[in-house]
């Protein structure tokens, strides 16, 4: 597909009106400036008739604009509100007025009191009044306020948008003023008005949220004709708010469009509306949310983690960098998560953890999960230090000393029985197996690995001792320890292992 969307944002208009404390001109710049950063190709940037300060921030924000964005004022479909809204527009160097009126059955019925044919007739002499006021390269929109409701009058309200197209109208737009509907009972709408109008004239839609839906209603009208997608920053708007023009951008982004916005924008422009709306960013809204990152089912953990390195993940809609967040895909241990969080999560601290120690790990942390909920890291390095570096059982170590010159004593019980050991070896690992052997505990040591914990510290780091030990052909351990001495890490890490195999006869 050659065409590519056209974003116009109503964030300080529509947004604005519906928030508790409306925005003043100051607050309005900052968003006003996001949004040129952000990329948008048109800005409706007030109602310069609802107020003498909503005219004033859209005079003021119309002479900041830039050569290319198309800036926008919303005016009703009379001659004060336009007239207003052209003095308002004045000195953008793309300006638009955009008027509206309802034309479903209830609107004409109960609010305008009016025919269909006069309300017609009302907004092609509106259309061509705005048009007068305007310069060469000025832009009239026309919106049918409540389009998605025109389903008992659906042909009349056709032949009426064709009218308003040939008084002069640069974009019909087709709000989803309330959303009651499945999304394709609308984006049908839309593709009916697109067969009928020409090619010369922009067909816009904008949705409401009501339903949940307006982001799908937006993508899908984009398919069916609409180029001009009218969405807010943060989905702000009346009641459930408007189309949320990140999700919209994004869905469009992965279904191969090019999406003419600065993507990498985005995750600040939420951050910094969310702050001036005072209107928090839900821990799980898409995009922008804290939470989007984050796996907790230990399934979404192992496949998130097998497929990290891809740029398509099992569990993730699109790469964090796209939107501007610096931070990535996360995992959380809850009772439904599994050994692959706790390997992660563990291995993301100074303190390495084998697969094999964190599936070990799984059944304490679990335990204590389904008492505390999600644990924080420094909960699984309890349990790390607890059940995987000072593992209890029949064996308990007391005391590991040098006597002398490749002369050792150990002290240690087992099942209450006290041992106080002395043997000669050419080193701490090497006695204490020795001693063990005498007293009939006989170990292989396979593997020896040593380490330090926090290097940086200096003198202060402590070491890890990692060993791999065999008490016969099939049962064999990896185990850890930590201490700040090297000689009696070697020590406890050969504990550990005693208590690991005497618990598995």
């Amino acid at each position: 597909m050659n065409r590519q969307p056209f974003f116009y944002d109503v964030t300080l208009r529509d947004a604005n009106q519906a928030l508790k404390k409306p925005w003043n001109t100051q607050e309005k710049e900052v968003i006003f400036k996001k949004l040129l950063k952000l990329g948008v190709q048109a800005i409706e940037i007030g109602y310069p008739g609802a107020s003498q300060m909503d005219f004033e921030a859209v005079e003021y924000l119309s002479s900041l604009s830039s050569q290319k964005t198309i800036l926008s004022a919303l005016a009703r479909c009379n001659a004060h509100d336009i007239e207003k809204a052209a003095a308002a527009i004045k000195n953008a160097s793309c300006p638009r007025i955009h008027t509206f009126i309802a034309m479903n059955e209830t609107g004409l019925k109960y609010v305008l009191k009016k025919p269909i044919e006069d309300v017609t007739n009302l907004a092609v002499d509106m259309v061509k009044y705005a048009k007068s006021l305007l310069p060469d390269n000025g832009q009239v929109q026309f919106s049918v306020e409540h389009f998605g409701d025109c389903h008992e009058n659906f042909e009349d309200v056709l032949k009426a948008i064709q009218k308003v197209a040939l008084a002069g109208a640069d974009v019909i737009n087709l709000p989803n003023t309330v959303e009651r509907f499945r999304p394709f009972d609308f984006v049908n709408m839309v593709k009916r008005v697109h067969e009928v109008l020409p090619e010369n004239v922009m067909i816009a839609v904008h949705c409401h949220n009501d339903l949940g839906m307006a982001s799908a209603t937006t993508v899908e009208s984009f398919f069916a004709g609409a180029t001009q997608l009218e969405c807010s920053l943060n989905g702000l708007g009346e009641r459930a708010g408007n189309t949320n023009m990140y999700e919209v951008a994004v869905a469009l982004h992965n279904s191969g469009l090019d999406v003419p916005l600065n993507f990498n924008k985005i995750y600040a422009t939420a951050l910094t509306v969310s702050e001036l709306a005072n209107v928090p960013i839900w821990e799980k809204a898409p995009i922008i949310g804290s939470e989007v990152l984050v796996h907790r089912s230990g399934i979404h953990q192992d496949g998130a983690t097998k497929t990290k390195h891809l740029e398509k993940g099992a569990y993730i809609a699109f790469p964090p960098e796209l939107v501007g967040r610096n931070d990535q895909e996360a995992l959380g241990f809850t009772s439904q998560s599994g050994k692959t969080a706790i390997y992660e999560i563990i291995n993301k601290t100074p303190y390495p953890i084998s697969m094999q120690e964190a599936v070990r790990l799984v059944p304490f942390a679990k335990k204590l999960a389904e008492k505390e909920g999600e644990l924080s890291t420094k909960q699984l390095l309890e349990l790390y230090f607890s059940e995987i570096c000072e593992i209890k059982g029949d064996f308990e170590f007391i005391n590991f000393r040098k006597i002398d010159e490749n002369k050792f004593n150990l002290e240690f019980s087992y099942k209450n029985k006290n041992y106080d050991l002395i043997s000669k070896g050419e080193g701490p690992l090497e006695a204490c197996l020795d001693m063990l052997k005498g007293a009939g505990f006989e170990l292989n040591l396979l593997h020896y690995e040593q380490r330090a914990i926090d290097e940086e510290k200096g003198a202060k780091a402590l070491a890890m001792t990692i060993i791999n030990i065999e008490e016969d052909k099939d049962r064999t351990q990896t185990v850890r320890a930590i201490d700040s001495s090297t000689a009696k890490a070697n020590v406890k890490a050969v504990f550990n292992a005693l208590n690991l195999l005497s618990k598995g006869k």
